[in-house]
């Protein structure tokens, strides 16, 4: 459908690359289907194209029909047309929980293809309301108007820092933090360092995950972190850890209201199956 890829892709120029198509026939396309409906669907500013209220509604329409076109062609030729599934969650979540977890659903599921998407929290739940993902892991707070969680687990997290970390001149430490500041971890750690007593530490931002881990491993400072990827990583050298108290909560959230693909609905009862965190 060139509307959905048009909203996908935020750009009618983007969206006529993708399709082969020339910019002028998406264009005009989508002015027969404005006319066709009579209301306006698309805004044009400085950053793409937006979508009206009126196109947010068909765009919801177009998503569950895209699904149900999906699941006919799985279910018609099963060989032919596999059942997709695309999850997203931030890098420290997919590093610390996914890959397991996606391991164990796929033995059970081998005729679903799966993809994972890693972006910040605010853009994953752009992608979730767009429908370029299915569904999505976040922690802390999501947009309960638009979302709604539909399983939840905890994650046990601890602070690390190398052995030889040493605290600067001040006696506040250099934390370690990813740079999304919607990033649960990231808050963690600025909590940790206020209830030792450090009111102006010096922080030092990343925005991949295996950056922090190096940076940390290498002695620059200390984070805080899920202790799974610690404990996935065997070889990292004189790391020091401490356990904290409070674990912190993951949801899976999906579209509200918003009829579910078989492939999705499968994944739900999976994770709702587990009787313990992955």
């Amino acid at each position: 459908m060139i509307f959905k890829h048009v909203v996908d892709l935020h750009s009618i120029s983007r969206a006529a690359e993708k399709l082969d198509y020339v910019q002028s026939n998406v264009s005009q396309r989508m002015k027969i289907l404005e006319d066709e409906l009579g209301a306006r669907l698309l805004i044009w500013n400085n950053r793409g194209v937006k979508l009206t209220e009126e196109g947010t509604t068909l765009c919801k329409y177009a998503e569950d029909i895209l699904k149900r076109m999906q699941d006919a062609k799985s279910a018609i030729n099963k060989n032919k047309w596999k059942e997709y599934l695309a999850i997203g969650a931030t890098q420290t979540v997919s590093a610390a929980m996914l890959p397991k977890l996606f391991l164990l659903f796929m033995k059970e599921n081998n005729d679903i293809d799966m993809s994972m998407k890693t972006q910040d929290k605010q853009r994953l739940q752009e992608m979730l309301f767009y429908g370029e993902i299915d569904g999505v892991f976040v922690n802390g707070l999501f947009d309960e108007e638009r979302f709604e969680s539909v399983h939840s687990l905890t994650e046990d997290i601890v602070i690390f820092s190398n052995q030889d970390f040493k605290f600067i001149e001040d006696g506040c430490p250099t934390l370690i933090v990813n740079s999304d500041t919607t990033c649960t971890y990231r808050n963690k750690t600025f909590e940790v360092a206020k209830d030792k007593g450090y009111t102006d530490p010096k922080i030092m931002e990343f925005d991949i995950l295996e950056s922090i881990l190096s940076a940390v491993e290498s002695g620059m400072g200390m984070s805080v972190v899920p202790k799974r990827i610690l404990d996935n990583r065997k070889t990292m050298q004189g790391i020091i850890q401490s356990d904290l108290p409070m674990p912190v909560r993951i949801e899976f959230i999906v579209i509200l209201k918003r009829k579910r693909s078989k492939s999705l609905q499968k994944f739900i009862r999976f994770i709702k199956s587990l009787s313990l965190n992955v």
